[in-house]
């Protein structure tokens, strides 16, 4: 919770110098900030968004099912509610409450963090890297600082590698709910059946609710780069952000921050707010995103690799060091979608395999994470 933001950030620096070195087959040790569980409504419905997304993110994959729990001891979201089902042993060593009456001073504070943290790297680090098929893969997909070139060669080179994957057997995850709203009669015909259809329905009228309870629409989603990218209205982006989902059957609607139970094609509603939307992707089981850009964003993910695309080639030439494939190259016809699908859908996988750091893994790139929390607080 925020209260424990400022300890977290003074702690994490200290394990990976004191302790990771240690634990060769362990790549690094993340601290996973948020603005939340102090004075939350509990009782309030729309409370169950941010706890379910903060339960889930537990679960992600990339953390190996290892993670330490640091509370301050006397907010609402007491620290048990996002590691439900433990037993009281387990808990009392992946918990650490900073107001704990045995912790005398701060120092004593920080030495138990990195004690429990000592404990649960000796645990990951029994684990080893080893061949799995793609099939495995959870492959997030969004895009960011969209322009009038996003549906035309970024967007539909990743729409066409979530077909490779989604034939592979893997997971695929689009979302952002006012980005795909105005073409969702697109999507609704390609449900695998009735209750996906009506899933897929039921989210955007959830999303059109929340959003009238705010006094706003959709209308308001295009930014200043967006247009000053060429995009002129939300039906555009809409059209274009659609195209991320390539053809294949949309097998399952996830509510906010729930977890993905099926494999194939899924649309996670989100936000379209970058970190929001990242932050309920990894909670719903992404392990790996994809991120087409046409303005430019030094967007990354701590939890997990983010392969940035750019929709212009002179955009990937500008930011050189920050994006890792250029679309642009299929407006300029030196590639063609299937082209630079084909590479991205390779990219995913050395990606996968460890072999290939993305750049913003690279400069250790990584923004805090956003909750989506439509809930009041008391």
């Amino acid at each position: 919770m925020q209260c424990v933001a400022g300890v977290i950030d003074y702690v994490v620096p200290l394990i990976k110098e004191r302790l990771l070195p240690k634990y060769p087959n362990v790549d690094d040790v993340v601290g996973l900030n948020h603005a939340y569980g102090c004075g939350y409504a509990a009782d309030a419905p729309a409370a169950a968004v941010p706890i379910r997304t903060l339960q889930n993110l537990a679960r992600n994959p990339n953390f190996g099912g290892e993670i330490l729990v640091v509370g301050l001891g006397c907010e609402k979201l007491q620290p048990e509610q996002l590691l439900p089902g433990l037993a009281a042993a387990d808990a009392e060593r992946r918990i650490v409450r900073l107001q704990d009456e045995r912790f005398f001073g701060f120092k004593a504070m920080v030495d138990a963090i990195i004690d429990r943290a000592d404990e649960r790297l000796a645990a990951l680090n029994q684990r080893r890297r080893e061949a799995c098929p793609a099939s495995d893969l959870v492959v997030g997909v969004q895009c960011g600082g969209s322009d009038a070139f996003s549906g035309v060669t970024a967007n539909p080179a990743v729409g066409f590698a979530s077909d490779l994957l989604v034939r592979a057997g893997a997971t695929v995850m689009f979302s952002e709910v006012t980005e795909v709203r105005d073409a969702v009669h697109l999507l609704t015909p390609r449900a695998i059946n009735e209750d996906v259809g009506r899933a897929l329905i039921r989210e955007m009228a959830w999303y059109d609710q929340y959003l009238a309870a705010g006094g706003t629409d959709r209308s308001a989603n295009p930014t200043p780069g967006n247009k000053a990218g060429g995009l002129a209205n939300v039906v555009e982006k809409a059209l274009g952000s659609a195209i991320k989902s390539g053809t294949s059957p949309i097998s399952q609607v996830l509510a906010p921050g729930e977890r993905a139970t099926t494999k194939g094609l899924i649309f996670a509603a989100t936000p379209a707010s970058d970190f929001i939307c990242g932050t309920l992707q990894l909670a719903s089981g992404m392990t790996l995103q994809v991120f087409t850009t046409g303005r430019g964003t030094p967007y990354g993910l701590a939890a997990a690799p983010v392969i940035k695309v750019a929709t212009r080639s002179d955009l990937a030439a500008r930011w050189h060091d920050l994006i890792d494939l250029d679309a642009g190259r299929i407006a300029t016809g030196v590639s063609t979608v299937e082209d630079v699908g084909w590479e991205l859908f390779r990219m995913i996988l050395d990606v996968a395999s460890g072999t290939t750091k993305p750049w913003s893994d690279q400069w250790g790139l990584y923004n805090a994470l956003a909750l989506f929390n439509p809930a009041p607080v008391t």
